[in-house]
């Protein structure tokens, strides 16, 4: 097989493809930037006034009734309540890709599915390799394994990288996979105490949910109230359900989100499916109100000065966090993606080269919403938490200026391509 002959990886991908994802990372990264910003201030009012910080972190608000715990601390409603939004946009995304997306296709999955198992698979083996000694925070072996798509398109959007569509494509394909596992990780290791009954009551919400997305898709999309009406009530109950099964309540966004249908109800492809509308009406929300909420109620950390910092990233915790996020990241990607291309006898993308593809995997050590999450759920000690939530922010910060740095150096090239996109007319759907 000659050079022209080998299959390549990390391209562009289709017209469509390559409308929506320019669509969805310019959301994200407003989203990413409003995140940043709300992280920040959580750190400020943590350190300048901590009382008033925990005390309205940890304010009460709702009831309990016929068994339904729903009398939560105001952080738990951010991270249970509007985590379950951000995770239905991530249950939507993930169905829509692998129904109508470039997903559906087993070798354009390849890639980035490879590439994420690699950097959730390495940066936890380093966590353990740091905290294997002690059973305690081994578990939090997850806490590394995450990828923050809207911080880290924040950080291109504060650099103003032109990112090329192949990179592009790629970074949003690959945070996706990574957010299935995130997704699997949740459900399988961190639920406890289940109490089947309530998994059992939520069958009936559900398939309802199902049944109108489905039977009453054109109704649902051209009429905004109807949802609102029908299934957000759905929406609610399996919601409160899943909370008090034991189940993380943010998979029931996910569960939700697989009931929506992809495919417009008309069966033309150039007609927008539910899914796609409500990914539209709700990402704004999603990214620009639920996630930096809960990014204020999670990021508040009182460091305790600069001695209570280097404790906390010195720690196995802190140590196996950062290590894995910066440096496990970086190699699982590059490493996975790399094997891949050798296996497949492929070469990358002629518009990229290795250096980028390593930029962008640095750029995935960037873990701050779900990793957030997973220290929540590893530790009830709250000392561990900082420790732990410490390290996210550290590895975080670290790894977006490390990809700063090396996207930077390619930023030239990348607006020459850019450029040239945007003067191509994309391949229309019915040419391929």
């Amino acid at each position: 097989m000659t050079m022209s002959d080998a299959p390549s990886v990390l391209s562009r991908g289709t017209a469509s493809e390559f409308r929506r994802i320019k669509r969805i990372l310019r959301q994200e990264s407003t989203g990413g930037i409003l995140l940043i910003i709300a992280a920040a201030i959580a750190m400020l009012v943590a350190n300048l006034a901590p009382e008033f910080y925990t005390e309205l972190r940890d304010t009460h608000v709702g009831f309990e009734a016929f068994g339904i715990n729903l009398d939560l601390s105001l952080a738990h409603w951010a991270a249970d309540g509007l985590l379950a939004i951000f995770f239905f946009m991530v249950g939507l995304e993930l169905k829509r890709e692998f129904v109508a997306g470039d997903l559906r296709s087993p070798k354009t999955a390849l890639v980035p599915v490879a590439a994420a198992i690699g950097g959730v698979a390495v940066p936890a083996g380093i966590y353990v390799a740091f905290t294997v000694t002690d059973p305690v925070a081994v578990q939090g072996w997850a806490i590394p394994a995450a990828t923050d798509i809207a911080f880290a398109l924040a950080v291109l959007a504060v650099i103003s990288s032109h990112l090329p569509a192949a990179l592009r494509t790629f970074l949003l394909t690959l945070a996706v996979a990574d957010d299935l596992i995130a997704i699997l990780i949740i459900a399988f290791f961190y639920s406890s105490g289940l109490v089947p009954l309530f998994l059992a009551w939520d069958i009936l919400p559900v398939v309802a949910f199902w049944i109108i997305a489905h039977k009453a898709q054109h109704f649902l999309s051209y009429h905004w109230w109807a949802p609102w009406v029908t299934l957000f009530p759905l929406a609610v109950i399996s919601w409160a359900l899943v909370y008090n099964s034991g189940v993380h309540a943010t998979i029931a966004g996910v569960i939700l989100a697989f009931c929506v249908p992809v495919r417009p109800a008309s069966g033309d492809d150039e007609d927008h499916g539910l899914a796609e509308i409500f990914e539209h009406r709700i990402r704004p929300f999603s990214a620009g109100v639920a996630v930096p909420i809960f990014a204020f109620f999670s990021a508040g950390v009182a460091v305790g000065g600069w001695d209570g910092f280097v404790n906390a990233v010195t720690s196995p915790i802190g140590l196996g966090v950062v290590v894995g996020l910066v440096l496990g990241k970086a190699v699982g990607i590059t490493g996975a993606t790399w094997l891949v291309t050798r296996l497949r006898h492929a070469t990358l993308d002629p518009t990229l080269a290795w250096i980028d593809v390593f930029g962008l995997a640095v750029l995935g050590g960037i873990g701050f919403t779900v990793s957030l999450l997973i220290s929540e759920l590893s530790f009830t000690d709250v000392m561990l938490q900082d420790n732990a939530k410490i390290a996210v922010l550290t590895a975080s910060v670290l790894a977006a200026v490390l990809a700063s740095l090396i996207l930077g150096l390619r930023n030239k090239h990348y607006r020459e391509i850019e450029e040239a996109e945007d003067d191509e007319e994309p391949e229309p759907i019915s040419a391929r």
